[in-house]
């Protein structure tokens, strides 16, 4: 069965944890599919999901620059532009009918 390359084993962490059986099994099943060892399949899902948790926390954070944009815009008065003028002018008119 073929496994992934781990690092020098003085840089390995452990990380230990409980699951159901029929989880486990579900797991056992899909790590046999993919040709690894329940380790290896259990190490490449748990980094695949970290990173991408990781990658939409980041497209979300703002920056600090963007941070105070924003919140500047907001504090900004808001100024009709003619076309939003223009779109109450004829609300107006047709709700006076």
């Amino acid at each position: 069965m073929p496994t992934m390359k781990h690092h020098n084993s003085d840089a390995v962490a452990r990380i230990n944890f409980r699951l159901p059986n029929e989880m486990k099994e579900v797991v056992e099943r899909a790590a046999t599919a993919s040709g690894l060892t329940l380790t290896d399949f259990a190490i490449q899902a748990l980094l695949e999901r970290a990173n991408e948790v990781l990658r939409d926390y980041e497209a979300r954070k703002l920056s600090d620059r963007d941070r105070d944009q924003f919140l500047a815009l907001l504090d900004e008065e808001p100024v009709p532009h003619e076309a939003l003028r223009a779109a109450f002018a004829a609300h107006d008119r047709l709700i006076a009918q």
